[in-house]
Formats: C-alpha cells, structure tokens, sequence
C-alpha cells in the first residue's frame, strides 16, 4: 500500500495527497477515511475523499493526528501552533453591505484593516459565515486568515476609494503591474507585500466583484491612471500556503504571486466566466519554488500562465527576474485557454516547470508556450506527464511569434527569414511529453513554431497517444502567429523546431506556416 503524503500544514487545517495509481483529479474510487487524535479521544472525524488532493478542516492547533484511509497506509501528522485567534467581528465589522455601499465598504476595510493589526505573531485572523462587503485589505506576514465555511469576503462594485498600486515602492522595487510591467494598478481586493509565513485558509470564499462593477469592459485600458486589478496579488512574498478556499470573478488575473518564493496552494476552486476577459487562474511571475495541488480551475482565460515579466519598448529590464520550480499536480482545469501556459511575458526565463497528473476539459491548448522576438529571456526543462486531455482543439504548442502587442503583426516579429541574435531573442530548449491521452481532438496534437536564427530545441514526446478526434471540428490556426494554415485533425506539425518521438508516425511533414510569396 501507499502512504499519503503531507502536502502543507497550518493550525487548523491539512492538505494531503492520496495517490492512488492512475488517477489524476479525482480518485478512481471513492475512499472512507478516519482522523483522530491521540491527544485527545473526542477529537476525531471521518468522510469520503474523492479527489487525490484532501483537505482536512476543523482541527485544532499543535495537535497530533492519525490519519486513515482505505487502501492507504495510515500518516500521522501534528498541526502548527496558533499565537491566538482574533474574531473580524470584534471590531465592527457589519454584515450584508450592498455592493454599491461604498461607505460600508470603506467602514469594513477600515474594520478588516484594525483585526489585521491585532493579530499576533503567529496568529489567526476569523472571518465568520456572512457575506462580508470590502474595499480591499492589506494582510501581513506571520498570520492566518481563516475564511469560515459559509464566508464571502466581497468586493464592492464601484471604483470610489478604492486604493491604486503605485508602480514602484520607495525602494525603486516593482510594486503595481500590468503584463509583464511596472505599473500603477487598483489593489486587489485581498492583497500582501512583502508579507512572510503568510496563510489564507478555509473554506469560504473571496469574491472579486468583477461581473457587478465594470471592471470587465475596459480589459486593455486605465480608469484613474490605474490597472484592473487582480484577485489575489501577492508581491515579493515568502513562504505562503493557500488552502481550501475559493476564490472567483476576479476583475483581471485572480490570483497573481509576482516576486514570491516557497508558495503552495492547494484544494482551492478558482471560478470566472468563460467570456470574463484576462480573468487567468493562477499566473506566478518571476517566482521560485511554486507548488499548485489539487486546484479545480473554470475561468475566462489561461488557468495558470506562467510568467517573468517583458522587456519594456525600450529594452528596460531591471524589473525582471526568473522564475523557477513550479510544480502542477492533481489539478483539474475546465474551459479556459490554456491548461498550463508559459509566456508571452517570459523575459527573465522560466525554467524547471513540471505539470503531473492532470486533466484539460475544453481548454483551447493543453501545453502552449508563447514568445516573440524582442522578449529576450529563455524557456528550459519544461515537462508534461501523465495528462489527459479531453476537448482540447490543440494539445501541445510552442510559438515564437506569437504576434502580442501593438507591433506583433509588424513583419519584423512576423518574418521567417533569420534575423540577427541579440539578447532580445528568445529561446525555447527542453520540453519532455510522456504518457499523455488526447480524445476529442479538433486540430492538432502539436505545433511547433520556432525561430529560424532561433529553433525549438530538444522536444521530446513519447508515449503520447490520440485516442479520439473531435467529427464536427473546423479546420483553424492552431497557433496565434501570421500566415499560419488551418488545421483539422493532424499529428505533430513542426517549424524551426527540433522534435522527437517514440512513434514516427506522429510526426507530420506538413509545414506550420503557409507559403510567403
């Protein structure tokens, strides 16, 4: 038998993971399981786990627990300690404030803000069962926020006092962001910086308010000089755990950690409208050390995009930093563009990222990485395993002239001919696919588009497998560059790349791009 490994712990709260063979989000079968705590006999629990990621709720802190399951040898594991618990209710926070109260929304913050301070090293901060309206709140290092089943910690519709990012902090550091840049941007509605130890829990819920304000009608532009802003922005944090919760209509990108180190999320439901636009699930920038566990996305955009920032139009680029070490397991992703995308904003280089035992329903790509010329920075040791998609028009795709931004369309971003290497020239080397199932294909398994001064390097696919193709799929672009040829139920299509496969007969001779005259 398998043991269940310990995915994160907090004071009140367990992530484990119950890794049957063969199963990717869900298990294969439903498992009874049993806690109990030889510390004390009246504390114990049981239920039925169906997802490989399980959350255990309602424990007690610096508490030994036996953990019990069917067909799994037992774990034991000792929660962390809690410095105390401070109730949000204590200081005048008012339940029920309409979304276009701004006043009350103001008074909660002010409320949300006085509970933060009051936490101790260590502690927690309650949020009880209510539907809690807020401006944004700051949280701090050292500190639990505890969203209480039956919580929802909501934004408010209107802009009025909302506060704004400025684009840099007094350090010249990156403060506000927009796609890859320095820039001012409205705080999110729960936000950190530079926080540490930092731990939101629960499970309640923290709503963006991005389909009551108008925050989706303005995707590419500013309101009072100022970004949309995200759902969940943490910035140059360390040593971050997100557990249970759900978060969801986020009014851009819904959870964005930008300059972290040492975070995992695990169990959360990230939640957004197909048509809400840039409403990303989880998109690491310029990070080290990601884990993202047992996350069950439906969102408007990609469910997690992994990003390093862009070089600015005049080649600024003391604002970028790599990221590296991101670890994706047990996820279920539905709808969405991309399963798990790396890029375009990939200029400090993304490196070591791993997705394991996934599954992609109806996402427009399982495995996309995108870039261009001028975005500088490298893509390396990238790999995908043990993933089912279903319903996806294009698995696996690599694009380096993916045509972004006011001048993607320009012939110098657009051309096949050789343009000469600088350090805005970016690279893509190491992909390794394995054992991925692909039913329902519309387009093709893979397009691989590199640069001609440039190539794809050292693709490596085996084991991957078509088990079915999509009958009422229309011929399409599979990448988003010019003059690329419509496909319908093709193989792997290469350009400029390097690919190779345990089964030849995937790969096709046809070319990606269609013929420049």
């Amino acid at each position: 038998m398998i043991r269940p490994s310990i995915i994160a712990l907090s004071a009140r709260t367990a992530a484990l993971c119950l890794p049957a063979p063969g199963a990717l989000y869900w298990l294969r079968e439903k498992t009874a399981w049993r806690l109990s705590s030889p510390d004390d006999a009246l504390d114990w629990q049981q239920g039925v786990a169906d997802t490989v990621v399980t959350l255990l709720h309602r424990l007690h802190p610096a508490r030994r627990y036996l953990f019990e399951a069917e067909g799994f040898l037992p774990v034991a594991f000792e929660t962390a300690p809690c410095a105390g618990r401070v109730d949000a209710a204590d200081f005048g926070l008012v339940a029920d404030v309409a979304p276009d109260d701004l006043y009350g929304a103001g008074a909660n913050a002010v409320a949300l803000t006085d509970a933060v301070a009051a936490v101790p090293k260590g502690g927690t901060l309650f949020l009880g069962a209510g539907l809690w309206t807020s401006l944004p709140v700051r949280l701090k290092g050292q500190m639990t926020l505890h969203l209480a089943e039956g919580a929802i910690l909501q934004a408010p519709s209107g802009r009025t006092g909302w506060p704004i990012l400025p684009s840099h902090d007094h350090c010249g550091r990156m403060l506000g962001s927009w796609e890859g840049l320095p820039a001012a941007c409205f705080a999110a509605p729960v936000h950190a910086v530079s926080a540490e130890n930092l731990v939101i829990e629960g499970r309640g819920a923290v709503d963006g308010s991005g389909d009551r304000g108008d925050w989706w009608s303005w995707p590419k532009e500013t309101r009072d000089g100022a970004r949309r802003p995200r759902g969940l922005h943490l910035i140059s944090c360390r040593d971050i755990t997100l557990l249970g919760f759900t978060i969801r209509n986020a009014p851009s990108w819904t959870i964005h950690p930008q300059g972290c180190e040492r975070l995992t999320a695990a169990g959360l439901t990230i939640v957004a409208p197909p048509d809400s636009p840039n409403t990303d699930g989880f998109n690491p920038e310029s990070c080290r050390d990601v884990a993202i566990s047992g996350v069950r996305f439906s969102v408007g955009d990609d469910c997690i995009a992994i990003k390093a920032g862009k070089r600015g139009p005049d080649g600024e680029d003391d604002h970028l930093s790599e990221t590296r070490g991101v670890r994706v397991s047990h996820c279920l992703m539905e709808r969405g563009h991309g399963g798990l995308v790396i890029g375009s904003e990939m200029s400090g280089g993304v490196h070591d990222v791993c997705v394991e035992d996934c599954e992609m329903i109806g996402t427009d790509r399982g495995l996309r990485l995108k870039t261009r010329r001028g975005r500088g920075g490298s893509i390396t040791n990238i790999a995908m395993r043990r993933v089912r998609l279903d319903g996806v028009e294009t698995a696996l795709s690599a694009n380096a002239h993916y045509h972004c931004d006011a001048d993607g369309h320009d012939p110098w971003v657009q051309s096949r001919e050789p343009a000469a290497v600088s350090s805005a020239t970016p690279v893509i080397d190491g992909v390794t696919i394995e054992d991925v199932e692909i039913r329902g294909l519309a387009h093709a398994a893979g397009a691989f588009l590199g640069l001609p001064e440039a190539p794809i390097r050292n693709v490596d696919i085996r084991r991957l497998k078509i088990i079915s193709r999509d009958p009422a799929a229309i011929a399409t672009p599979p990448i988003m560059a010019d003059r690329v040829r419509p496909m319908r139920h093709e193989a792997i299509v290469a350009e400029q790349s390097e690919i190779n496969s345990d089964d030849p007969a995937l790969l096709s001779a046809a070319s990606v791009s269609l013929s420049f005259e």
